[in-house]
């Protein structure tokens, strides 16, 4: 494909992507297949000679589209959301483009510099301590990590690491080994402090729990993977108060924030803490102002090596959007979740489970857990809309997010009055 052609098939591409997103509604939300269906049709081995774009984009329709979970179609509600918007798949296409692998400030400054100010423009927007930001020869600062489950590893691991050089500094005679034995990871059944649990949406306090961590010297991580986005609008932000006793702290932009995956935004008051852990020097890699104190190379703050040029995505959805239309977005969705949970309150056969705080809703039947469980079964056979479950203690529980870029009320209107249809029919058969 030379650049001529590449013209003429980029435009074919966003004009398919265009008219995917335009059209997503009326697509089946999750598909009709069953483990293995796409084998059998594609070749067991790559083609020997070239085949043509045309064909190419026959087969996503023929092949692959019949397999995709429409995750952006306005009738899924599953797990949370994830983030889609036209200024990211911009981003992304640029960033495929200039193709830099950011390990260090050399490989590509703008890279490194980019992600610097970007994660400094986003704790701003969350009204985060300024021991987090690296403005003005601060401390601390941000790094775009994969996945909250990564910085949660980061964390564990740069705490780790502090301990361990800690207590050698303390005793010398103490080896690596003997301080490892002993030492100890506090979780909750969410694992680590959390802010919007995945199963409910709940909320530890960090209130409690941070003086307590910083009274023992203990590395505190918080992670707020869903719920970080929220925390812009200030009507939300004092489920943030006492970030200021973290260590750590994380989010995922490419959850709510029209930052499209992968985007997981990581801070910490001691960016020593984690190049500490994660330093990485051969020769090939250093450059001459590695040492400088005005740059950081972002391969001493992850467990990979390279990554990519995301903050471009951030850079241009922030700019595209504003924060004002970040935060419209933001309280859109949560003005759809309470509607959904008023509806279930205004029928007696259903209960809500826990507080709705943001954009998730869990209900269920008054009832048994069998009787929950038919009606979810009943609901993802049909296809019309998408949900998951969840166990509160005992109960089992039917979560309802909030989750298309495109999701109005209308939508919400037609999943509740499809739920209660075959709500109808799950009691109706438990009677016979």
């Amino acid at each position: 494909m030379n650049t001529s052609e590449f013209r003429r098939r980029g435009k074919e591409m966003v004009d398919y992507v265009a008219n995917y997103m335009e059209g997503i509604e009326g697509r089946q939300v999750y598909p009709d297949v069953e483990p293995g269906y796409l084998r059998p049709l594609i070749p067991a081995t790559a083609p020997q000679e070239p085949d043509t774009f045309e064909d190419i984009i026959n087969d996503v329709e023929k092949i692959i589209m019949p397999g995709v979970t429409h995750w952006h179609s306005p009738y899924f509600f599953a797990y949370f959301p994830t983030a889609s918007s036209y200024p990211a798949m911009l981003a992304d296409m640029l960033c495929g483009a200039i193709g830099c692998i950011g390990f260090s400030w050399a490989a590509s400054p703008a890279c490194t510099e980019l992600e610097t100010v970007m994660m400094d423009w986003l704790g701003k927007m969350l009204e985060l301590p300024k021991a987090f930001l690296a403005e003005k020869a601060g401390e601390g600062g941000g790094v775009i990590q994969g996945s909250a489950s990564e910085a949660t590893l980061v964390a564990l691991l740069a705490a780790r690491t502090k301990v361990i050089h800690r207590l050698q500094a303390a005793s010398p005679e103490l080896t690596q080994a003997a301080i490892m034995e002993k030492l100890v990871a506090y979780s909750s059944d969410q694992v680590v402090a959390t802010l919007g649990t995945t199963t409910c949406c709940s909320f530890d306090s960090l209130l409690e729990v941070g003086p307590i961590c910083n009274k023992e010297d203990m590395w505190l991580h918080v992670d707020a993977a869903y719920a970080g986005s929220a925390f812009i609008c200030p009507e939300f932000r004092h489920l943030l108060n006492g970030v200021e006793f973290a260590d750590s702290f994380n989010f995922n932009p490419h959850k709510w924030l029209l930052v499209n995956f992968d985007c997981s935004a990581m801070w910490v008051k001691k960016r020593t803490d984690l190049t500490g852990a994660f330093r990485l020097d051969p020769t090939y890699l250093k450059h001459s102002h590695q040492d400088s104190g005005l740059i950081t190379d972002y391969r001493h703050w992850q467990i990979p090596l390279g990554r990519r040029f995301r903050s471009l995505k951030m850079w241009f959805v922030f700019r595209m959007y504003g924060v004002k239309g970040l935060q419209a977005y933001i309280r859109k969705h949560v003005q759809l979740s309470h509607e959904f949970e008023s509806l279930v309150r205004q029928d007696p056969r259903f209960e809500i489970c826990v507080e709705v705080i943001l954009g998730l809703v869990c209900f269920r039947l008054k009832g048994s857990n069998k009787v929950n469980e038919a009606l979810l079964q009943r609901i993802n056979s049909a296809k019309k809309i998408h949900l998951v479950p969840c166990h509160l203690r005992d109960k089992f529980v039917l979560r309802f997010a909030i989750c298309s870029r495109t999701v109005e009320s209308a939508h919400v209107q037609r999943a509740w009055e499809h739920i209660k249809e075959l709500a109808a029919d799950v009691l109706r058969a438990e009677r016979e």
